[in-house]
């Protein structure tokens, strides 16, 4: 039996810093009017922290899994019937060729320095390029979305694969994890993109 190593800081919030936290998202003078609605919801929120409820919404998992009885996170169910939906339409040889174009830089004309990014203008050249092919569809992954689009989110990889293979799932069922409020991860819609088009 592997000798499992733990010791790193405690990361758990009291109630008081926890709220704290919560209420930056809400500094604007504009929500001034709001603070008892907003302190209901972040005794909500505290809730949904203090008893860990990652994925509060889940159903039986089914035929199909190892546990047909295990609660599964309907977030999940989604993201995986989605890639399926792409993986089928991928395999159909009567589906067009498929090139997906990513711009990777973060710049944007809506963010500092207000100017579009070189590999932006690139990606469109190539998409014109490209859209002279009969029988191609083109679909565009624009990362600069995360630095000039509200709640557009890519969470990190915690690495559960470095650990042990099976703690590693696809999608990854890390997130969304709705008790740290680590939602909105981008990442469910962009997996279908890498094997085909969004279901």
């Amino acid at each position: 039996m592997s000798e499992i190593r733990k010791g790193m800081p405690d990361v758990q919030l009291t109630q008081e810093q926890f709220a704290s936290r919560f209420r930056q998202r809400f500094t604007d003078p504009a929500f001034e009017p709001l603070a008892d609605a907003i302190d209901r919801t972040a005794d909500a929120a505290w809730d949904a922290y203090d008893n860990s409820r990652k994925a509060p919404h889940t159903r039986k998992a089914g035929p199909g899994y190892a546990d047909p009885d295990y609660d599964l996170s309907v977030d999940w169910i989604e993201a995986n019937r989605n890639i399926k939906s792409a993986e089928q339409r991928q395999k159909d040889s009567a589906s067009p060729s498929r090139i997906l174009l990513i711009n990777g830089a973060a710049r944007s004309e809506h963010t500092c320095p207000g100017e579009m990014s070189k590999t932006f203008r690139l990606a469109k050249i190539a998409r014109e390029i490209f859209q002279s092919e009969h029988g191609v569809e083109i679909e565009d992954l624009d990362l600069s979305r995360l630095t000039s689009e509200y709640g557009r989110n890519i969470y990190p990889c915690k690495t559960c694969v470095s650990t042990a293979m099976p703690l590693c799932h696809w999608p990854c069922s890390c997130y969304p994890n709705h008790s740290l409020g680590q939602v909105q991860d981008w990442m469910n819609d962009i997996y279908p993109m890498w094997t085909g088009p969004t279901a």
